[in-house]
């Protein structure tokens, strides 16, 4: 009973960080779209390119308006998307354990 209560509450956690991931970028994409000008796909790139941290420097805010949004969407962006990577990330090493183990008792039964 409380496996399966924790193994929930795993899949709750990753679906809430991958929905934050993908919500952060598609906000990122849209607010870019529209004060920058950019194509869409120009929008996608710039807003992964940024929550990544790489900053390739091709793309860069033009207006005041854009470089605020910019700030406050690195400051809250950066901050939730490693969270959200880590969050998925300890799950992922939580199943790996959990196989690990499940095969020593096989083996040592």
């Amino acid at each position: 009973m409380l496996l399966s209560l924790l193994k929930s509450r795993l899949k709750l956690q990753v679906a809430s960080a991958i929905s934050a991931l993908l919500g952060l970028i598609a906000i990122g994409t849209i607010i870019y779209r529209f004060l920058e000008g950019w194509t869409w796909i120009q929008s996608f790139y710039f807003s992964v390119t940024t929550l990544s941290t790489v900053g390739y420097g091709d793309l860069h805010p033009t207006s005041d308006g854009s470089r605020l949004f910019t700030a406050f969407y690195i400051l809250a962006g950066v901050t939730i998307a490693f969270a959200s990577l880590g969050i998925i990330g300890m799950n992922y090493l939580k199943k790996r354990e959990e196989k690990i183990l499940e095969k020593r008792k096989k083996r040592d039964k």
